[in-house]
This record gives C-alpha cells, structure tokens and sequence, in this order.
C-alpha cells in the first residue's frame, strides 16, 4: 500500500517546485479544479492546464491536451481526475518526465502509483496541494 511522502518531503517538494501541470483543469470558475490551480498560481507557480476540451488559455495560461506537449519542465503533475482514469495520466507523466505524481483529496489509485514509484517518480496520493501548501509551506 502507497506511503505518501512526510511532511518535511512533501514541504521540500513545494519548497523547490516552479511549475505545476493540473489534469484534469476546468475553465470553470465554480470549479475545484480551477480555485486549486489558481490558489497555486497566486502562490507563485506556473500553471500548465492539461485537459484536451479546454478551447482558450485558462488563468492565462495556453491549455494542453496531453503532458507530452508540454515543452518546458514539469515539477508536479497535480491530478484532478476520476481515480480510475489515473493510469494513463501516470503513464504520460512518466514520459514526460515529471518529478511529482499528485493525486488530489479522493483519488486513490495504487497501480498507477506503484507505476510512478517504479519510474522515479515521487507520488502523494489523495491530499489536496493547496491545503499542503498552507500547511506547509507559509
């Protein structure tokens, strides 16, 4: 069963994070997803919203339709997806060689983290990041 990462590692890895790429991002305002990514972008980080409907920029930023697009590097993939569709997000992830697989408050998914652990990568699952930042980080 996952271990996330402690307190002192998970303050490290927002401590030396810059950028953040957010799956699963919605335009929404209303939305989670979005209040999360905005929370962390007014903290200092630069978004990278990746979700394949989004039409125009989101908090400013160009959205992606895949991790693979992203052409500068990624610190943290921070998931807002169903737990169930976590797999293919950390196998994209893994490809694109990002440090951190985030898996937001309510997505558990232990393949996909075993997956992600295997590859170098370091995964907290089923915490929220902006919660941790303040937390944490402040």
């Amino acid at each position: 069963m996952h271990q996330n990462p402690s307190d002192a590692e998970r303050r490290e890895i927002l401590s030396s994070a810059r950028n953040i790429a957010v799956v699963g991002l919605s335009d929404n305002p209303e939305r989670t997803s979005y209040m999360i990514a905005k929370a962390m972008q007014d903290a200092g980080y630069r978004i990278f919203p990746v979700n394949p409907n989004l039409s125009g920029p989101v908090l400013g930023e160009k959205p992606y339709a895949s991790l693979l697009e992203i052409n500068e590097p990624i610190d943290i993939v921070d998931v807002f997806r169903r737990s169930e569709h976590v797999m293919p997000v950390a196998e994209e992830a893994v490809k694109a060689g990002a440090k951190v697989l985030w898996l937001q408050q309510g997505v558990v998914n232990e393949e996909a983290a075993d997956y992600a652990k295997k590859h170098g990568m370091t995964v907290v699952m089923d915490r929220c990041i902006k919660v941790d930042h303040a937390l944490l980080v402040r």
